[in-house]
């Protein structure tokens, strides 16, 4: 099966074409930083056919990236994959971010597969969250998730790694001296990771649910309570 897997939930917009047989593996890839998610998308989507020779009617599902993330990057990731699926007649499929970025740096295939080199402790994935605070997920070595997804300032979770007992921290790089601990790659999800996540309701053919986004928090910008009185 050929996934065409997206994420614009972390400011990496991520774009891949994956071939899903017994494990995601990747056969173009796009990764661009910055925070232009609606305008880099799409393009990238277009190189990856261009680069890989293959049509657009050949993918066979989607897998985008739920979050969590800020709103205005995620909806453009998921009303494109939103879109593409509607367009193409395939499934698509919302998966986790943060379960997509475990998965890499765990360096295994799909959630709950053992790795020989698995280091001691948990897994902590840190992303930007703004606002001064960080969306988290903890997983086990074997990057099945334990705890999260949830938002909260950096300082807030650092007095919780003893307790959630990480041993490995990855994502973004910036929040390292806020959390007291080094904070390794990736930073962001792989299109195999993404694939990955979905890859048994793939290849049972489950019908995906509704994608719900991951905000975790409500938007800044509110409906107005009542008219402003104007006064001469």
């Amino acid at each position: 099966m050929l996934v065409l897997a997206l994420d614009t939930a972390t400011p990496v917009v991520t774009a891949g074409l994956v071939s899903l047989t017994d494990t995601p593996r990747a056969l173009a890839v796009r990764a661009h930083d910055g925070r232009r998610h609606g305008e880099l998308l799409m393009p990238a989507v277009r190189a990856l056919c261009a680069e890989t020779g293959r049509a657009l009617s050949e993918v066979g599902a989607v897998v985008v990236g739920a979050g969590p993330g800020p709103f205005t990057g995620l909806r453009v990731g998921i009303a494109s994959a939103a879109a593409l699926g509607h367009a193409l007649g395939v499934a698509v499929h919302g998966v986790c971010s943060h379960d997509a970025l475990a998965l890499a740096a765990a360096g295994i295939d799909e959630p709950g597969a053992e790795h020989p080199q698995a280091g001691p402790g948990n897994l902590l994935v840190v992303t930007d969250a703004r606002r001064r605070e960080v969306y988290w997920a903890a997983y086990d070595p074997a990057a099945r998730r334990l705890s999260g997804p949830a938002v909260e300032p950096p300082e807030t979770l650092a007095g919780r790694l003893g307790e959630l007992a990480v041993g490995t921290v990855v994502g973004d790089r910036a929040f390292a001296d806020r959390l007291g601990v080094a904070v390794g790659g990736p930073g962001a999800p792989t299109p195999e990771g993404l694939v990955g996540v979905a890859a048994a309701a793939l290849r049972a053919g489950r019908c995906p649910a509704p994608i719900e986004p991951l905000y975790l928090r409500r938007p800044d910008a509110v409906e107005p309570t009542g008219r402003k009185r104007v006064t001469a």
